[in-house]
């Protein structure tokens, strides 16, 4: 997996495989990006939401692989809804990684977390918001700009005024949880999709269906998971501190027939993320 790579729009190279350090706290997110790299990742996803970017950042300086190797992904905290506090958030962003640009920025979400999903939709902050985005990738702090957890009219809302259009949308995606047309319509703008949580936070190892598939290929059901979203052709960053799954995560060297494609499309959808689901995007709401 580590030399399959997709082309942004704007022609950045980002690999298809990341690793994703949600939930992981600065000592954690530093060891987990070492052993990651040390193993041969390439694409390490962080945001200033998760308060691990400077554990990321001194890894990225001690790990001994040249910065222009690295793909380093973070975001822009969905709280930040106007020019100036974006322009301030990337500065910050620059200053815990230690790094003097950013590969990939995201708009972590269209909405703050404590409105995510509700009635106002923030598509004018959003827009001022993308605004400085342009601004920071003309100067060169970021070479790529995207958005995350966007629907359908809010990534219309910034094509409609947008000098410089969305190179990705960052979503839930998952087999029992694939928003097929969000997808699609993504791609037909050349939107790269990425998939996080491509393992549902691991609420999908038990299912039985999904497992018969899985033993059909010899594999995992996390193995057969990020294949999934692969032929879907996503980009996948499934989060974890072990080693050993970041090592089993990059053996995807199977192909998965259409007809069991088709299956994994309309597995059943999970209700419930366990430990995970007060994130708003899994059904619940910040406390």
């Amino acid at each position: 997996m580590f030399n399959e790579t997709y082309s942004l729009l704007n022609g950045v190279v980002i690999p298809k495989l990341g690793l994703g350090t949600w939930l992981l706290d600065e000592g954690q997110a530093e060891q987990a990006v070492r052993d990651a790299v040390s193993i041969g990742y390439r694409h390490i996803d962080t945001a200033q939401a998760y308060m691990n970017e400077a554990g990321v950042g001194k890894a990225i300086c001690s790990c001994g692989i040249a910065r222009e190797e690295l793909f380093i992904t973070t975001k822009v905290a969905a709280e930040a809804k106007n020019y100036d506090a974006v322009t301030k958030s990337i500065d910050e962003s620059l200053a815990k990684l230690g790094l003097e640009y950013i590969d990939l920025l995201l708009i972590h979400s269209p909405q703050p977390w404590k409105e995510f999903r509700e009635e106002n939709r923030y598509f004018e902050e959003n827009k001022e918001v993308w605004k400085s985005m342009e601004y920071a990738y003309k100067t060169g702090k970021v070479k790529a700009i995207g958005l995350s957890n966007f629907l359908q009219d809010d990534v219309e809302n910034i094509l409609a005024s947008c000098e410089i259009k969305p190179m990705v949308n960052q979503i839930l995606a998952h087999v029992s949880n694939t928003p097929l047309e969000l997808i699609e319509f993504c791609q037909k703008h050349d939107i790269l999709v990425e998939a996080y949580s491509p393992i549902a936070h691991g609420a999908v190892l038990d299912n039985t269906e999904i497992k018969v598939i899985a033993d059909k290929y010899g594999v995992s059901v996390a193995q057969l998971c990020l294949r999934y979203d692969t032929q879907l052709g996503l980009v996948v960053i499934p989060k974890t501190a072990n080693p050993d799954h970041m090592r089993i995560n990059t053996e995807l060297d199977f192909v998965i027939s259409d007809a069991d494609m088709e299956t994994l499309k309309n597995v059943e959808h999970i209700q419930n993320y366990g430990e995970h689901s007060f994130f708003p995007v899994f059904g619940g709401k910040l406390k």
